[in-house]
């Protein structure tokens, strides 16, 4: 195993767009699976998400962390780890961000060689929510490791 440099670490979160997002919910730690944009320019993840209890847990502890794998045998494999603070965004920045998010995605699909969804939806549902809550993770601080 070694450690990854950072330009590998976030050329993994470039080429992908599913992740595990970390936080803490109700004095537990809580892990699950979202869609993704990573921004190089802001260093930074995009995504969205329905009101619900992992934003009001963002809301209370913006302090996360986020992994990204690629794994193809025990023997090789990638994985990074971030640690961030979630940032809820509204208005034009949110308008912004989720176009981003939605053409990076989309994208991204296209370069793995897979049928592209033509709606947001397809890509990441949002929970029982017309709006979308839209929100970045600014990272601080990022490591990757892999195994050939």
């Amino acid at each position: 195993m070694r450690v990854m440099t950072l330009n590998e670490s976030t050329q993994l979160l470039a080429d992908n767009y599913i992740g595990r997002l970390g936080y803490i919910s109700r004095r537990r730690a809580e892990i699950i699976p979202i869609s993704y944009y990573y921004h190089p320019e802001q260093n930074s993840i995009l995504t969205y998400s329905g009101q619900g209890s992992k934003i009001e847990a963002m809301r209370k502890n913006p302090l996360v962390t986020f992994q990204v794998d690629e794994i193809s045998t025990l023997e090789k494999w990638k994985s990074v780890l971030l640690y961030g603070k979630f940032e809820e965004l509204e208005g034009p920045d949110a308008k912004n961000i989720l176009r981003l998010f939605s053409e990076g995605v989309k994208k991204i699909i296209k370069n793995k060689g897979k049928t592209c969804p033509d709606f947001i939806e397809n890509i990441s549902s949002k929970s029982n929510s017309d709006s979308p809550i839209v929100y970045r993770i600014n990272i601080d601080d990022i490591n990757g490791r892999q195994r050939d």
